[in-house]
């Protein structure tokens, strides 16, 4: 992103002020308490299980789950009851398909593979019969996304399902069915960001026949309430890096405030979790900052002098550092000190030292990955793969998220995350090759110290 443009939305975001926002909201705010209460008299009344699944499908769709947490589990409860005690049966495709999916989304993992035995024939496979039924098909494709490995009958819906609704979706008289179903050969809804999916699903739902009009006005309300909530942090957010000056004065460096912010407004977007998307959008900008220092900005020796005052976390020295590293260094240790203050004051617990070890850490990697491009080293793909769960940044992060979203935090639990358990170590494994694929097949891969990334990617063999 260019300087020019980081000014641009800096400036477009800084219009919507505080008051632009509390106005807007206070105006809606009764009404749309007022509507979540219609909503729940008409839960209340429901009796049908497939009626209760098609709704709570539709309020996650609509993005509005975050209102009716309680109400939805209520639900799930009743029906996952009467399916224990086979009173009802769900012979429909359709009907068992969207039990399957929602129960298996809301922890249900006990809701096994062999409730799609009754379509299936001896031999393992679906009977012919299913492949006529676009609507459960639909409902199938979508189930398939929350099998386990090792579950055969979800592999043969998935692998059945894509064929048979690629095969007729061009000949599906519904307009709203065929819209669902090209939009969910796209990307399956296990896969898409809640907050996008209700922008589009809003206007797919109001041309349903089973649409409730109550339930479309409220997600459109509060679409545009959290959106407003969500522009007002961004204002916020985009003077906070402009009075610190980074987006201007560090031309090496990318400027991509923007886009961190987007981030974490896809992962977490209800308003009470204003402080995550703030801590965690600063934190992402420094990391970029600091993983900038280090592949595009700093000499050996000073990217050497820089680890060690990070790791000795000591700022006395850092004027021995060039101006401009200097006041990267300030900004790092500023917001992490920022961050763990919050804790402190909101959880109760010290985290200075885990977020001091893992920045240490990380800028460990950061010098790994230096010296083997400064010194033409061509590491293996373990030694990279290795080093790159630290470098990509994703830790800290994580780190981060686990210190701001968690009500109960323990010396017990912090020990725990900061040995980097399994799934943080994949989820940031991910992210590195994921970035690392982008980087090689763009204009970036000219820049000279992204050559140890391009010889493991030739190893592992995802360069073209």
């Amino acid at each position: 992103m260019s300087p020019n443009m980081g000014s641009t939305y800096t400036e477009h975001a800084m219009m919507w002020d505080c008051n632009s926002v509390q106005e807007y909201n206070e105006k809606y705010f009764e009404e749309v308490e007022k509507m979540k209460d219609d909503v729940r008299g008409l839960i209340d009344q429901l009796m049908d299980p497939l009626a209760m699944l098609e709704l709570i499908d539709a309020i996650q769709r609509l993005g509005l789950e975050y209102h009716f947490k309680r109400e939805i589990k209520g639900m799930l409860d009743s029906v996952h009851e009467h399916t224990n005690a086979n009173r009802f049966q769900y012979g429909e495709l359709h009907a068992a398909t969207l039990r399957f999916r929602l129960l298996r989304q809301h922890g249900y993992y006990e809701m096994p593979q062999d409730v799609f035995c009754k379509f299936t024939d001896d031999s393992g496979n679906f009977m012919s019969a299913v492949e006529d039924d676009v609507k459960g098909l639909l409902s199938l494709y979508e189930a398939s996304f929350h099998g386990f490995e090792g579950e055969t009958i979800m592999d043969k819906a998935r692998v059945l399902s894509i064929a048979h609704l690629r095969r007729q979706k061009d000949d599906i008289s519904s307009p709203v069915l065929a819209w669902k179903i090209e939009h969910a050969l796209e990307m399956p809804i296990h896969w898409r960001p809640n907050r996008l999916e209700a922008m589009w699903f809003m206007e797919v739902y109001k041309d349903d026949p089973g649409m409730n009009p109550t339930l479309l006005k409220l997600a459109k309300l509060d679409y545009n309430l959290v959106q407003s909530i969500h522009r007002e942090e961004l204002s916020q957010l985009a003077r906070w890096w402009s009075e610190l000056g980074l987006g201007t004065s560090m031309t090496f460096s990318r400027d991509n405030l923007l886009e961190h912010y987007l981030w974490n407004v896809t992962m977490v977007f209800e308003p009470q979790y204003k402080a995550f998307r703030e801590m965690t959008t600063k934190m992402t900008c420094v990391i970029t900052l600091i993983d900038d220092v280090y592949d595009k900005l700093g000499s050996l020796n000073e990217l050497e002098l820089l680890t060690h005052l990070i790791d000795r976390w000591d700022v006395t020295r850092a004027d021995e550092l060039p101006l401009t590293m200097r006041t990267c260094f300030q900004a790092l240790y500023n917001i992490t000190n920022e961050i763990g203050c919050w804790v402190l004051k909101e959880r109760g617990i010290e985290v200075h030292p885990y977020l001091q070890k893992a920045w240490a850490d990380q800028c460990k990697a950061y010098l790994v990955e230096a010296n083997w491009c400064y010194k033409g080293l061509k590491p293996s793909v373990q030694d990279y793969l290795s080093n790159a769960v630290r470098s990509v940044g994703g830790f800290i992060v994580l780190l981060c998220c686990f210190f701001i979203t968690t009500d109960d935090l323990t010396k017990d639990k912090l020990e725990c995350i900061s040995r980097i358990p399994s799934v943080m170590q994949c989820s940031t494994l991910i992210g590195r090759l994921n970035n690392d694929l982008h980087l090689l097949n763009s204009a970036f891969i000219r820049c000279h110290k992204l050559k140890c990334k391009h010889a493991c990617a030739v190893r592992i063999g995802c360069w073209r």
